[in-house]
């Protein structure tokens, strides 16, 4: 095994014991998905696994943020970054980078999970993964990490890759997905909870 895939495979896979399925949500005209139940003490760590979320809106976000009140409110102050790679059908530009202005600080806006517009032709969509550390912690910050893959408005395949955390010592206990403008079309998003 190459030294990136044992790290590869230590960040992703290593320790983790069973995935419990909580819920699976299915979007249709959406203007958000919330997820506002089964996220407390009972698992450290909760995945969520968003497949084909389709904007009804051209160059948009898809983005999330948290909720310490049950989701009444959705306005955690958080600090993230954001990097991604690209590579247009053409086959001509390709690049790799880190993007300022897709991360924050201190801030309590939605935290977009895509560096670029996503398209809203038929055939394009985002999926991946957003991780959740640890959401009941009363102590600590609450960290989060992201991979996604998506149809870039201008035919392109971005990667994408966010990291931060909630900077709240208050228990996270729901989540929202929405995008940065109109609908989510389509698409599904299921919560895990991750037993070691």
């Amino acid at each position: 095994m190459s030294t990136y895939n044992a790290i590869r495979y230590n960040v992703d896979y290593a320790n983790v014991g069973s995935l419990k399925l909580l819920s699976t949500q299915t979007a249709s005209a959406s203007a958000s998905i919330s997820f506002t139940t089964g996220i407390d003490s009972t698992y450290d760590e909760y995945w969520f696994i968003f497949n084909n979320c389709h904007p009804a809106t051209d160059d948009v976000d898809f983005t999330f943020n948290g909720s310490t009140d049950g989701g009444s409110n959705y306005n955690i102050t958080k600090t993230t970054t954001a990097f991604d790679s690209y590579h247009d059908e053409s086959g001509v530009s390709t690049l790799f980078r880190y993007v300022s202005a897709k991360d924050l600080a201190q801030s309590t806006s939605f935290q977009p999970l895509n560096t670029a517009g996503i398209g809203n032709d038929n055939d394009q969509s985002i999926s991946g993964i957003l991780k959740l550390f640890n959401p009941s912690s009363t102590t600590y910050v609450k960290h989060f990490i992201s991979k996604t893959n998506y149809s870039q408005k201008d035919d392109a395949t971005m990667n994408t890759f966010v990291a931060g955390y909630f900077n709240t010592t208050s228990a996270v206990d729901a989540v929202r997905f929405q995008m940065s403008s109109g609908n989510i079309d389509d698409g599904t998003i299921q919560i895990f909870g991750v037993s070691q």
